[in-house]
């Protein structure tokens, strides 16, 4: 359980056994006593409230905190995978172009070999 639910725990269970320690030790009336016991119920009311409210305010940061640094990393991340992608890029650009170069040179070598081909004719 985590640190706050068992300070909430115990903030229940304090103002439970104090209320009962209450009824069994009051030398009061009947009337008296119920307005103790009401009296402290409303105290132990206004801590757990309190108490609430402190840890919903104090989730809500670490929530933000936890947004916030995702956000971050996720960011870097998908910037050093666009880099990446940018020099993959560029790598195979750079190899298209070669293979254009070679591709041209083979075209002209076979063209200047066929031309070189004697090819006899046919006499009629």
């Amino acid at each position: 359980m985590s640190k706050t639910g068992n300070t909430i725990l115990a903030l229940i269970t304090g103002a439970a056994i104090g209320a009962g320690l209450g009824l069994l030790y009051a030398p009061e009336s009947g009337d008296k006593t119920r307005k103790k016991i009401s009296k402290n119920a409303k105290e132990a009311k206004r801590k757990l409230e309190k108490q609430i409210s402190e840890t919903s305010e104090q989730l809500s940061a670490s929530a933000k905190q936890a947004k916030k640094s995702f956000d971050s990393k996720l960011e870097d991340t998908l910037k050093t995978a666009s880099s990446k992608a940018d020099d993959i890029l560029v790598s195979m650009e750079k190899k298209l172009e070669e293979l254009r170069k070679k591709n041209a040179k083979a075209s002209q070598e076979v063209v200047k070999e066929v031309k070189d081909i004697d090819v006899p004719t046919a006499k009629a």
